[in-house]
This record gives C-alpha cells, structure tokens and sequence, in this order.
C-alpha cells in the first residue's frame, strides 16, 4: 500500500492543472469528475482523464480517478470511461453502505479479468461524508478491496447541521470515527481539507493535529499545501531515532526476560512499543508509490 500523506485534487477536465500536477513530488493526484466538475463538463472531464492516464508519466505519484457519487447517474459512464487505463485507483464519494463498494468492485474486478491484470491492482478509496456513512463505518471499512478512507468534512457537516469552525471542533467524533475504523481495518485514514489554501499556517496547524489524531494523511487543493502536508505526516529524524531507540531496548529487554522497563525516567511497555513500531513504518515507508 503506498503512503498518502497528501492527496491532491486536479480538476478532471483542467489539462493544464493535470500536467502541473506530475511536477510536484506529490504522493496522490486524483483527477476528479465530482464536484471540481460543472455538470456540464463531465463528459469533458472523462476524456481528459482517460487521455492523461494514457498519456502522462505519473512517476512516483498515485494516480486515481474519483467518479461521481453511486446513485447520482454519472458513475457508471465515469467508472467505464477510465477503467480502461489502468488508474492506480477509483475513489468514490458519499459511501454510506459496503454495497457501494461491492458495485464499483465487481466491475473493476470485470476490467482485471478482461485486460488480464492483477486482481486487486486497481484499489478502491472512498469518501465517508455523512452521518449515515459514519454510523456505517463498521460494515463498511471491512471490505476487502479497500484501501483508504478519506473524510469530508465539509459535507458531514451540512449533513448534521453543523457550522463549520476553524478549530473544526465539531468533526472531532467523526474524524476519530474514521481513525478507528481504519485502525482496525489496516486501512489509512486520509484527513479533512483545509479550505482555506492562503493560510499555510492554519494548514501546518490542521495537519499537524490531524497526525496526532492518527490520520496517515490529508487531502489538498492547491500545490502550495503539498509540502506543508507531507511534512507533518513524516515523522522528523528525532521522533524516529526515538521510536528506534525505543524497539531496540525493547527487545533488548525481552532477550534478557523482562517486561516493562525504565528509559530515560519513562516506563516503556507495549503499548509504546507498538507507537514506536507505527513511528518507524511512516518514516521508513517510501513517500510515494514506486
């Protein structure tokens, strides 16, 4: 599973966005055909995403698709207009039920068998973005095909009457919601977007809690947040010299039969272990897919 720890949207029908975006050393490019697209302009969008799959090097970013919302009566000619090209990814938003999933699984399964690739070589994300989809994530996160779940939250916010703060108190249940269903599905958990792309410091400030939260990543809209992002997903070189620090003494520990154990005044037992491990995998994992 590549790392995602910033997940840029391009307007699907923008070529010129699309081009930029393979500039930018960053790990996801969805090519999107929702809401970054005017309702008359999604066939365009559709030809300029399939014509970019076909014809664009990618390099080490993640190509994904994101079609329209199932039930909105887009999706199927979305989903059949880039599957042929072999995304990375389709990213569906609005999930509320694992049936929705199961739908864009079966015909992307379909393309695998007919163009003879992998099975599971093209991953699902998908956007839980309402109060239904919260109270679902259990049955939901446990599909097998899938990947990732990234948060909207500006749309469970309208979806519960809430407004919309800087502080985004008011998503804190549903962004923890989403941090424990990918936790315990393996899954990685991609955080809000900061609206606001001017304000890099509220951005440094939303990521930098977004990690803390446990998110692995976080969506962005304009190529200025991709650095900002990636680096309060990645761990610095002190917090991963620490978390080595923590693993080797550990095991040092266990080959001499003790347990829990005192480092630098602490109490080190397993459950820091296990952070210190989840510290080394984020900062030793290559940032983005090769």
């Amino acid at each position: 599973m590549p790392s995602r720890r910033a997940l840029l949207y391009m307007p699907g029908d923008n070529w010129k966005m699309i081009t930029k975006s393979i500039t930018l050393g960053v790990d996801c490019i969805c090519m999107d055909m929702e809401d970054g697209v005017a309702i008359n302009r999604k066939a365009e969008a559709r030809a300029t995403i399939a014509k970019a799959l076909q014809e664009l090097d990618f390099g080490k970013s993640e190509k994904l698709a994101r079609i329209n919302s199932i039930g909105s009566g887009w999706e199927k000619d979305d989903i059949a207009a880039v599957l042929p090209f072999h995304p990375d990814g389709i990213v569906i938003p609005k999930i509320e039920s694992p049936d929705q999933i199961q739908w864009a699984s079966e015909i992307i399964e379909a393309a695998e068998l007919k163009y003879g690739w992998r099975i599971n070589s093209i991953r699902i994300l998908i956007g839980v973005e309402t109060a239904k989809g919260i109270l679902n994530l259990k049955e939901i996160a446990a599909h097998p095909r899938l990947d990732a779940i990234i948060f909207g939250g500006e749309d469970f916010a309208a979806s519960v009457g809430a407004t919309r703060t800087k502080d985004a108190v008011e998503l804190i249940y549903a962004r923890q919601a989403v941090v424990v269903a990918c936790a315990a599905n393996d899954l990685q958990a991609i955080d809000i977007v900061t609206i606001d792309f001017k304000d890099i410091e509220a951005l440094r400030v939303e990521s930098e809690f977004g990690a803390r939260l446990g998110f692995s990543g976080k969506q962005i809209i304009h190529p200025a947040q991709v650095e900002p992002v990636q680096t309060a997903f990645t761990p610095n070189e002190e917090a991963i010299a620490n978390a080595k620090r923590i693993v080797e003494t550990f095991e040092a520990s266990q080959k001499e039969g003790r347990g829990a154990y005192s480092l630098d005044g602490k109490m080190i037992d397993m459950p820091l272990v296990k952070n210190a491990r989840k510290v080394l995998e984020r900062g030793l994992k290559p940032a983005i897919r090769n």
